[in-house]
């Protein structure tokens, strides 16, 4: 007999959010006109905005942040063959189907991210490959960060390392692209004004549908330039869309109205984080959860992984999902309650508590 679901708490990540009443309203209201043709009004009010918010010249909404990033770094590494170097777990080298490569001809060279998200500054600079060098070698044109650093579990890179990293590209003419999908995490747990975060940044993309909760969309943001030759990739990759005031509509109050909830996620994700370490058998490193993710270590028990401890949870309602063979992902989101905690917690209880524990 299977056990009915009492309720449904969805954690799988910050882009499951629905939209919400005014959001909805705002889109049935909103402004529109052909944005190919460059003349949508909701869209340049949006761009007009989050470029101001990062202190950038121009910005262009994207449909995904997949496509944001692929065009940012298609933008700086101009030349096939042009080498990017950023982090081994970042998502754009791990989750975004390697596209800087198989359709721009872009060489990835990682580097390790470190437990805090970062890369050493002394390895990046040991990766950098100058058109003055051995010939056999492609040429570096791009640095690439991440800032919160989702597989880190959400940690935020601090300003004085972006600006070091900042000031690497500048020593060897390169330059610097961060990957802000939860950036307006960053700014929140840090206590930093976004424009600052990405002070040393030539591009960034900001996504819209992750952290603040709008339904689709990422921003790219930089010089007048940089997006000019932007917009004609964003067309070549089939993302050039007609009334996307719609959308853009959506993502303006998000802007306006959801930043202010993530302080209150963040709070959520720490207080959750400490309930699940203190269930027997389960760990979470709760000094690392700094923003809305949390990574939940489950005994290694070859009977009973994170795929099976998610299915479990699934039947009681708690979606989550897995990260390695023992580990499970958490992400808050602004809706997600007081109660809706308390309801997880009881799940993870009563599933770990019913769990025979592997005999040694």
């Amino acid at each position: 007999m299977v056990t009915p679901v009492i309720r449904t708490v969805d954690l799988r990540s910050d882009t499951v959010t629905k939209p919400t009443e005014s959001m909805r309203s705002a889109m049935a209201n909103a402004e529109v006109d052909d944005d190919v043709l460059g003349n949508d009004p909701t869209a340049v009010i949006l761009e007009r905005e989050v470029a101001e918010i990062a202190g950038k010249e121009a910005a262009m909404f994207v449909p995904s942040g997949t496509m944001g990033n692929l065009i940012s770094v298609l933008v700086h590494c101009d030349e096939r063959g042009s080498e990017v170097i950023l982090g081994d777990d970042s998502h754009i080298h791990i989750y975004e189907n390697g596209g800087v490569s198989s359709l721009g001809g872009v060489h990835p060279r990682t580097v390790k991210n470190e437990e805090d998200g970062t890369m050493e500054i002394s390895s990046i600079e040991a990766a950098v490959r100058s058109p003055k060098g051995d010939l056999h070698y492609p040429v570096t044109k791009l640095i690439c960060l991440e800032n919160t650093q989702a597989n880190c579990g959400g940690r935020c890179l601090p300003i004085e390392y972006i600006d070091k990293v900042g000031e690497l590209a500048k020593k060897h003419g390169l330059k610097l692209h961060i990957d802000g999908a939860r950036l307006f995490n960053a700014s929140v747990a840090l206590g930093v004004p976004v424009t600052r975060i990405v002070q040393a940044a030539d591009s960034v993309s900001i996504c819209l549908s992750k952290g603040i909760g709008a339904p689709v969309g990422s921003v790219i943001v930089g010089s007048k330039s940089f997006i000019t030759k932007a917009r004609w990739l964003r067309k070549t990759l089939g993302g050039g869309m007609r009334q996307i005031g719609v959308l853009c509509a959506a993502a303006l109050v998000a802007l306006r109205e959801n930043v202010a909830k993530l302080e209150d996620d963040h709070k959520k994700a720490k207080i959750l984080a400490e309930g699940l370490n203190r269930i027997e058998r389960l760990k979470v490193d709760v000094a690392a959860v700094e923003t809305n993710i949390i990574y939940v270590d489950l005994p290694k028990d070859p009977k009973f992984g994170a795929e099976d401890a998610c299915k479990s949870l699934e039947v009681l309602g708690v979606l989550v999902i897995p990260q390695t063979t023992f580990r499970i992902r958490i992400v808050l989101h602004h809706q997600i309650s007081d109660s809706d905690l308390d309801y997880v917690l009881s799940c993870f209880e009563k599933l770990f508590s019913s769990v025979p524990e592997e005999k040694a």
